[in-house]
């Protein structure tokens, strides 16, 4: 499963990676048969978030590590450098770029947007 990093560096600005999750088999949910799994990683909580149709930002950071995990809608999401990349319903992102000058983002297509922010730790 691939999935995005956004993240800053040493100079503040945001960028763009691709990673790609690892599973290990596992009885995960017995008596379900074992499926993949991922290792483990910490969080705190999570909040759902709703973004209205037209909904636009500027550049900003992210207020904490977490992960982005889109359920509804098209989103756009574009780096400092402005790098862009257009997301819909099972796309993850990796935030990291909590310092610097951060992130922009907006609704496409005249829709709202729903999603879920997983706060790590």
């Amino acid at each position: 499963m691939k999935y995005l990093r956004l993240y800053a560096d040493e100079n503040g600005e945001s960028h763009f990676e691709e990673l790609e999750a690892e599973f290990d088999m596992a009885l995960y949910a017995p008596p379900a048969p074992a499926f993949g799994v991922s290792a483990p990683v910490g969080t705190t909580r999570y909040v759902m978030v709703h973004f209205p149709a037209g909904w636009d930002s500027e550049l900003h950071p992210a207020p904490r590590r977490q992960l982005f995990v889109m359920l509804s809608g098209r989103f756009q999401g574009e780096t400092s450098g402005g790098a862009v990349m257009d997301l819909g319903p099972g796309d993850v992102i990796l935030m990291e770029d909590t310092t610097g000058r951060g992130h922009a983002a907006r609704t496409l297509g005249g829709t709202e947007v729903h999603a879920l922010m997983v706060h790590l730790e």
